[in-house]
């Protein structure tokens, strides 16, 4: 059985391109949120294994989504997808409990390597 993600970004490209990527491996997209405040409501919703969060998003951004949804749902798992790769960024995903930090542009091995690490059954 495919594991599923939900792709959060307000970038229909990004959106695009993980789809494209993730065709032909075990897992598969459920949902597109385009801000933080949907990711929310879509996770409650669709309950995914894995989430896909971007940082900057309109509304709440990505962070404050993604504690959210932990405050909530402690074994959710959500990797973060950004352009910010400051250390202190990476920091606090880390303290929210993001099982990895992907910078973008996407790289599709990088991509898989870090939803491996997520989900090691998963091949």
């Amino acid at each position: 059985m495919k594991k599923t993600v939900l792709i959060v970004d307000d970038s229909i490209f990004i959106y695009e391109e993980l789809r494209y990527m993730l065709a032909d491996t075990p897992f598969q997209i459920i949902g597109h949120a385009k801000s933080g405040e949907d990711a929310v409501a879509l996770y409650e919703d669709l309950k995914p294994d894995v989430i896909t969060m971007d940082i900057v998003l309109p509304g709440i951004d990505g962070l404050k989504a993604a504690r959210t949804i932990r405050e909530k749902h402690t074994d959710a798992k959500i990797i973060m997808i950004s352009s910010l790769a400051y250390d202190d960024t990476i920091e606090e995903s880390e303290k929210i409990g993001a099982c990895g930090f992907i910078f973008k542009p996407v790289e599709k091995a990088f991509l898989l390597e870090t939803l491996g690490k997520c989900f090691p059954d998963v091949q």
